[in-house]
């Protein structure tokens, strides 16, 4: 069965550096990809009673700007990919806000993962994350989100890190893609727990218990380290080792907020070179 996977594109060099990313991370995957680019009309809404339609200057000209550009995406494409007999590709441009068009996409086509820069051309240079991939990542919930940074090395990733605190217990399917990505790439998972105190709390001890189940078919090793945040450990932690991904489940936006936010990383000085897993809480 065939893998449906979303990749967005704003013609950045972010964004084709992420395209790339995925092409490698699933070469021998049989995949139907979807490279979508949204873009807006333009008028002046002091003149214009309404935003212009298919046949007006203000629709035509940025419809074949994208058009013009998903046409550059695909030659790229099929240069990089030399006939890949696993991969198929759909090009697709909408007239709509980037979050509005993702989740159109990802219903309509089933999509299973979407596949996004971490910045695109219009986002601040002193953001770890630009706001569009923000958005992507807290509010696409019914499938995962892989934001991949220009820096990102262009291979299989070798070693995950999935940071938890064990006060929430985690559903089997809830890490079913992570897992996927696991032993697809003969990749070992590091799950990293960052406190102050000596011992676990019996839930605690026993969300653990419950991972090492889940985790049993792939190659997993528990790690503590004292620390009194989670995004200061997380940051020692990928540093040291060369770490090639971070994976976690965003659950209800607390956990992201804690270890994402852009004042906290710019506090911390992270400058984040690995991929970002988002997974979702299957409540929400």
């Amino acid at each position: 069965m065939k893998k449906k996977i979303l990749l967005l594109t704003d013609f950045s060099k972010t964004s084709l550096n992420a395209i790339m990313y995925a092409l490698e991370l699933y070469k021998t995957d049989r995949c139907d990809f979807f490279v979508l680019n949204v873009f807006k009309t333009t008028y002046n809404i002091i003149e214009d009673i309404i935003p212009p339609k298919s046949g007006e200057k203000g629709y035509d000209i940025p419809y074949q700007k994208s058009t013009d550009g998903l046409e550059r995406i695909a030659k790229i494409i099929q240069f990089k990919e030399d006939e890949n007999p696993y991969h198929s590709f759909q090009y697709i441009t909408l007239n709509k806000p980037l979050l509005k068009g993702v989740l159109e996409i990802v219903e309509e086509k089933d999509i299973e993962l979407v596949i996004m820069g971490t910045k695109g051309v219009t986002d601040s240079q002193t953001s770890v994350f630009g706001s569009c991939a923000v958005e992507i990542m807290e509010k696409v919930r019914n499938c995962p989100v892989l934001v991949v940074p220009n820096e990102a090395k262009q291979e299989l990733p070798k070693e995950i890190v999935f940071p938890t605190d064990y006060k929430t217990q985690y559903k089997r399917k809830e890490l079913t893609y992570l897992i996927d990505i696991v032993r697809k790439c003969n990749a070992s998972l590091k799950i990293l727990h960052a406190t102050e105190e000596e011992k676990l709390e019996p839930n605690q001890e026993e969300h653990k218990k419950m991972l090492r189940e889940y985790f049993d078919s792939i190659h997993h090793t528990f790690h503590t380290l004292s620390s009194a945040t989670i995004a200061t450990a997380l940051k020692c932690f990928v540093e040291s080792r060369d770490s090639d991904m971070i994976a976690f489940i965003n659950r209800k936006h607390a956990f992201f907020g804690s270890v994402f936010s852009q004042p906290l990383v710019k506090k911390i000085g992270y400058k984040l070179k690995v991929p970002v897993l988002v997974l979702h809480d299957l409540k929400n």
